[in-house]
């Protein structure tokens, strides 16, 4: 089982979503094929991906009523989603990881964020780990942060790969199936 962050979450599903930057400082290039190419991928593997209620709640803040309802209904028709809430294991979990911050002096960890993202952050990330994940996918450097101190491995946009070339021809072609090439007419 994975995590997806609201980031990818609303790059899969809202065109004009910002996309992150690499460490060059430029965005990363085709951030929704890579996202797609992921979930299909999970999807024939038999992997969960997991959506967090808090990253849900962030990627609907925005869309507004309509689209907030046509996103939950596209993500319930793939049986790889699942939306997991923020529960009595989490809240656990949640304190669990505040109590530690408090124990060291300083209630942020070491996240600069505000106290208000670190909370948030902080049940996206309870809910990964009492779920059993073993990926988060996720830009937010804070997150990154917490998921390492969770034992959780975070990968970024950037390091997911892109779809084989062929694939892509294939998906758009005008009959859906293989385009012809040079050699093959």
């Amino acid at each position: 089982m994975a995590v997806i962050d609201a980031t990818n979450l609303l790059l899969m599903l809202r065109p004009g979503t910002p996309v992150p930057v690499g460490p060059d400082g430029i965005r990363i290039d085709r951030p929704k094929e890579r996202i797609e190419f992921l979930i299909s991928k999970m999807d024939r593997e038999k992997t969960k991906i997991i959506i967090p209620t808090p990253a849900l709640s962030e990627a609907l803040v925005r869309a507004g009523p309509a689209a907030s309802l046509q996103i939950i209904e596209k993500l319930q028709k793939y049986s790889v989603f699942r939306i997991e809430p923020f529960d009595t294991r989490a809240a656990i979990e949640v304190a669990a990881m505040t109590r530690k911050a408090l124990d060291s002096g300083k209630k942020r960890g070491d996240s600069t964020a505000t106290w208000a993202k670190v909370k948030y952050d902080r049940q996206i990330v309870a809910i990964a780990r009492v779920c059993g994940v073993s990926t988060i996918y996720s830009d937010d450097d804070d997150i990154a942060t917490l998921a390492k101190g969770a034992k959780i491995n975070t990968i970024k946009l950037r390091d997911l790969p892109l779809p084989p070339e062929k694939l892509q021809i294939e998906m758009f072609s005008p009959n859906g199936g293989p385009v012809e090439t040079k050699e093959e007419a």
